[in-house]
């Protein structure tokens, strides 16, 4: 058959057939969840990744699975989402793992900690370095289980009321600042302090703490962190690459049809893309602007970085020493840092470090 022969007759077939519904929209049932996320609706890349993930789920089924997303203190406080999802009182959750170190300090090495991984190092820790698996196998201890969804990138070092030059200047300092930092902190004389994003400037305003970390330029404009506390280091050691879940009610995962579940881990996987994607692409132009309205750009001295380096250590032999869930995770990703930076100095480094050095020369 010649193809306009083949066409025409296709056409024909077409003209008198039903229009076939895709198969997943056939057979799958109408499913609402609600989500609650850890963050408020003022950080369009953190929260606002959320709903573009809800989104992408609706679109995927036909809007017959919805996900009806819930910033934070909409029905939990920012700190309380998982919570939220063991309970049963919502089906999943967008949040931060190391918010929850106080029930276990292994939670925050499925976020960040300091000195570990940058993003795409994580990334790969996570889809090919047995991430995946230790942190499902921990996290069904807490009836949950956990899909990346995002990634902050490498943070800023925080906003302080004054400088902080010497290692001397971090001792009875009130720093909002979350996860395992907090206690390597604490070992050079600092009072850490976990406070929610939404109440941070008011926090700093009123001189109830002295510092706060946050994200980093695109974030931290949104909450005028400059106009208390101008200081602005970097680099955030303890984030060199902040990742963020879905936390998923393991019951109500298992209920779903399969094709809900992959559909879940595909959306979760887009809204980790374009979280990625939308900070990288927005974050230059914020520190311009920072910059131009009062913030001062410093960075930590290098015995200070020396010292938090040394201090982060000490917490990491004494936690593996007494949590073997964190010493099995912990080893893991030092085996995979030690591989990744010996690659990362041939070529990534050695590439970027080049073309920064063309543009300070104008190039």
């Amino acid at each position: 058959m010649k193809r306009r022969e083949f066409l025409t007759a296709a056409g024909a077939v077409a003209a008198t057939a039903p229009i076939a519904m895709p198969a997943i929209a056939q057979s799958a049932p109408a499913i609402k969840w609600r989500c609650t996320s850890s963050f408020p609706k003022s950080l369009d890349a953190l929260y606002g990744s959320n709903e573009y993930f809800a989104k992408c789920v609706s679109e995927a089924t036909d809007g017959k699975f919805v996900i009806e997303t819930f910033s934070a203190g909409e029905i939990v406080p920012a700190l309380q989402a998982l919570d939220a999802v063991q309970s049963g009182t919502v089906e999943m959750c967008q949040t931060a793992c190391y918010y929850y170190v106080g029930k276990d300090p292994t939670f925050a090495l499925l976020t960040t900690s300091p000195f570990a991984l940058n993003t795409r190092m994580m990334s790969a820790w996570m889809r090919f370095g047995g991430g995946q698996e230790l942190a499902t196998e921990f996290l069904k201890k807490f009836g949950v289980i956990p899909i990346t969804a995002g990634n902050t990138t490498a943070q800023m070092g925080g906003w302080f009321r004054k400088e902080i030059k010497e290692v001397s200047d971090l001792n009875g300092l009130k720093f909002r600042i979350a996860g395992l930092a907090g206690r390597v902190m604490q070992k050079l004389g600092v009072v850490p302090q976990q406070i929610g994003g939404g109440d941070i400037y008011a926090a700093l305003e009123k001189g109830t703490i002295d510092a706060a970390e946050w994200v980093g330029p695109y974030d931290d404009e949104k909450l005028g962190f400059q106009k208390v506390a101008p200081f602005y280091y970097y680099p955030g050691w303890w984030e060199g690459g902040a990742m963020l879940h879905n936390l998923i009610n393991i019951q109500k995962f298992n209920e779903l049809p399969k094709q809900y579940q992959a559909v879940l881990r595909d959306a979760s996987a887009e809204a980790n893309d374009w979280m990625i994607a939308k900070y990288d692409s927005l974050n230059p132009g914020a520190l311009r602007r920072l910059i131009a309205n009062g913030a001062q750009l410093r960075p930590f001295s290098q015995p200070i970085m020396e010292a938090c380096y040394k201090a982060s250590n000490e917490v990491y032999a004494e936690t593996s020493a007494a949590n073997p869930d964190f010493k099995k995770v912990w080893d893991s990703i030092t085996a995979f840092r030690g591989d990744q930076y010996l690659w990362w100095q041939v070529a990534e480094y050695g590439f970027d470090t080049f073309m920064i050095r063309q543009r300070a020369r104008g190039n």
